[in-house]
């Protein structure tokens, strides 16, 4: 699945591959005991959103069964993308007609493993180059999406079930809110924003001091568009590269002369790692301790990006330890509490240098949750929901108050 949801899906057995958009796609596909699963299951978009322009729905993503990437059309049907180019050249044209406001629309998800994107007056822009599909990419000014309002949610369909998520790891844009019916007919959603929790996020970034408000992209009518996510802002300069320097030196200091103990997994209480800076070092050992990985002090490209010098590739050790760190750093549990993962939520985000676009989505969910960054999965506080057998799923778009 796609990067957000790497911890739910290896937990479903499956291997995680493909790097698309900066997320992480799962191709392969396990044997279950979930076989009842439909090859589709029907997803009700509600717009409630309030606004009048045309809405334009896409499903984008890898076929499971074949790992080929493509779309889905409204009946759930698979096409494969043509071969690109370089220079890139036009994608089909795989928008669905959405929903007017306050009605419904229901398309069919396939077993698919992808993105769900929206958009708003316009049709997205998508290209092919001879790698495959290429993603919306904001960041950049010349994107042609640039000046369009769209968002997206992401999700996997498999034997396993549906995993489905609301997600800021890119960005925090168009509200939306996703849902799962489960096969005793209960429902599960996740991503409401509280009233007022939209224009409530971007003025708090604009009141934090440090530059936050330059994560905000407006079009030149004035129409506030999105916030990049803080990985985002420090590689295009909108947000100072040295805004988590103060934190991470305090955290590097407290450990040369302190132990970090790490408890990655939650059903193996007895795995732990023990942490201690040495020669500007953290160096992680065993129980017998054996040196298992080490890491050198990250920058805030490495915090909020959860990669560079706190990669976490798909192993059973360093992987877990860095996702650890990098969830400590972000919510900035580490001074506070030497053993992590921290589970108390209402400690995250309480020291003065931390991750605010984070601290400001997380404040405004009416659950709590939100993939505010990349491991924000760590400990449970994500955006998700989960059914091994749905039978339905829904994405309601959200008013933008």
């Amino acid at each position: 699945m796609l990067r957000t949801l790497k911890r739910r899906i290896l937990a479903a057995g499956l291997s995680v591959a493909t790097v698309l958009g900066g997320s992480l796609l799962a191709t392969g596909v396990p044997s279950s005991a979930h076989a009842a699963v439909p090859d589709t299951i029907p997803l009700t978009i509600t717009n409630n959103s309030g606004r009048g322009e045309q809405v334009y729905v896409y499903n984008l993503g890898t076929q499971l069964s074949t790992g080929r990437q493509g779309w889905a059309d409204a009946n759930g049907t698979f096409h494969p993308w043509p071969a690109g180019g370089n220079p890139p050249t036009p994608a089909p044209d795989a928008a669905i007609p959405g929903p007017a406001p306050g009605r419904s629309a229901t398309l069919r998800l396939p077993k698919f493993s992808g993105r769900i994107y929206f958009s708003y007056g316009r049709k997205l822009v998508f290209k092919l180059t001879t790698g495959g599909l290429v993603q919306p990419a904001v960041q950049n000014p010349t994107d042609p999406n640039r000046d369009i309002l769209f968002n997206w949610s992401e999700y996997t369909l498999n034997d396993s079930g549906l995993w489905l998520n609301s997600t800021q790891v890119d960005m925090f844009s168009a509200p939306y809110s996703v849902g799962v019916q489960r096969a005793d007919g209960t429902t599960a959603s996740t991503g409401r924003l509280v009233p007022g929790g939209y224009s409530g996020f971007f003025g708090a970034l604009r009141g934090q001091p440090g530059g936050w408000a330059g994560l905000i992209q407006t079009r030149s009518d004035g129409t506030v568009l999105r916030a990049l996510s803080p990985l985002y802002g420090v590689e295009t300069g909108a947000l100072p590269a040295s805004v988590m320097d103060d934190y991470v030196n305090r955290v590097w200091q407290k450990y040369t002369t302190s132990t970090l103990t790490v408890t990655p997994f939650a059903d193996r209480p007895g795995t732990r790692y023990y942490g201690r800076v040495s020669g500007g070092v953290m160096r992680f050992t065993d129980g017998a301790g054996a040196v298992v990985t080490s890491f050198q002090k990250p920058d805030a490209s490495s915090v909020f990006g959860c990669h560079g010098r706190l990669d976490a590739p798909n192993d059973q050790v360093r992987g877990p330890i860095s996702r650890t760190l990098c969830a400590g750093f972000n919510r900035s549990t580490l001074l506070t509490n030497p053993h992590q993962p921290d589970p108390d939520a209402a400690g995250f985000y309480r020291d003065a240098v931390t991750n605010h676009y984070a601290r400001a989505i997380h404040a405004r969910m009416a659950d709590g949750k939100a993939y505010a960054f990349a491991f924000d999965d760590v400990g449970n506080h994500e955006s998700l929901v989960h059914d091994g057998n749905p039978r339905q799923a829904h994405l309601t778009l959200e008013p933008f108050s």
